[in-house]
């Protein structure tokens, strides 16, 4: 038997609330985003298009949990302090509080408007699970089935999810950077004392990693043309012990493999 949202949270005066089905907005997925930046979570609430949307007192926020379809993860109810003509001002409410990244809910939602009428839905909103800890990424899923976009990867190191920190800073390996947007490709490698983690963290913070030809495409420090085109997969890993020799020969055979060098590439030797 499924359980309601409205069997464990009584909410009144549902008129008082907007729901705000908070989705990919061609750029970012939101729940990146919240697990990343709250302040930048709180943006998407702020923004106001040219109709007043959120006309009400407050916001009943979802982010769509888009590893699972039909799936919402709560985001708080949010205050609505003043509307200008370009923005609101809003604020986190205490109400809820405890759900907040913890609760997931059904509902097979999928019209056009992301902000409507809470009372015209809570009574399907559907509880899916509840969360032990707040979303801080998505589990690992094993060596052999590591393919994330940038923003997946920059919400686990930002959160230091500790089940992808410990099974990828304890491995040498040979990964592979896609830019979506061209087609383009980079083969890399860890060795030495400098396990995968370190490597990708290192992604995170620049966007490049120091490599030349993806810094030739991260101009922008907000990250944001990587959050929108990057994915990275691990090609293959490799215990400490094994020779740094054995992994400068295979990041070799998969640049030759995957015609990662030239024009069509993206390494430069």
């Amino acid at each position: 038997m499924s359980i309601l949202l409205s069997d464990i949270w009584l909410i009144e005066n549902l008129t008082d609330y907007k729901l705000h089905f908070a989705r990919w907005n061609q750029q970012d997925q939101p729940l990146e985003v919240w697990a990343r930046d709250g302040r930048e979570w709180q943006q998407w609430q702020a923004y106001r298009p040219t109709r007043d949307d959120f006309n009400r007192h407050f916001i009943f926020s979802l982010m769509q949990f888009y590893h699972e379809p039909d799936i919402w993860l709560f985001g708080g109810i949010w205050r609505v302090l003043a509307r200008h003509p370009d923005r609101y001002e809003v604020e986190l409410s205490e109400n809820g509080a405890s759900f907040i990244g913890r609760l997931k809910l059904r509902s097979p939602y999928r019209e056009r408007s992301t902000r409507v009428r809470l009372e015209n839905h809570y009574a399907t909103l559907e509880v899916q699970e509840l969360l032990r800890e707040p979303y801080s990424g998505r589990t690992f899923p094993g060596y052999d089935d590591i393919d994330l976009s940038f923003e997946e990867l920059e919400t686990l190191v930002r959160n230091s999810r500790p089940d992808w920190k410990a099974a990828l800073e304890s491995v040498k390996g040979i990964y592979l950077i896609t830019d979506t947007k061209t087609g383009r490709r980079y083969v890399g490698s860890a060795y030495g004392d400098q396990g995968i983690w370190s490597r990708w963290c290192a992604y995170v913070a620049s966007g490049h990693g120091g490599n030349v030809e993806l810094r030739n495409l991260v101009s922008d420090p907000s990250l944001a043309y990587c959050r929108a085109n990057f994915r990275f997969a691990l090609l293959e890993h490799r215990a400490f012990r094994v020779p740094d020799e054995l992994i400068y020969a295979r990041e070799s055979f998969w640049k030759r493999i995957l015609l990662t060098r030239g024009a069509e590439g993206l390494n430069r030797n």
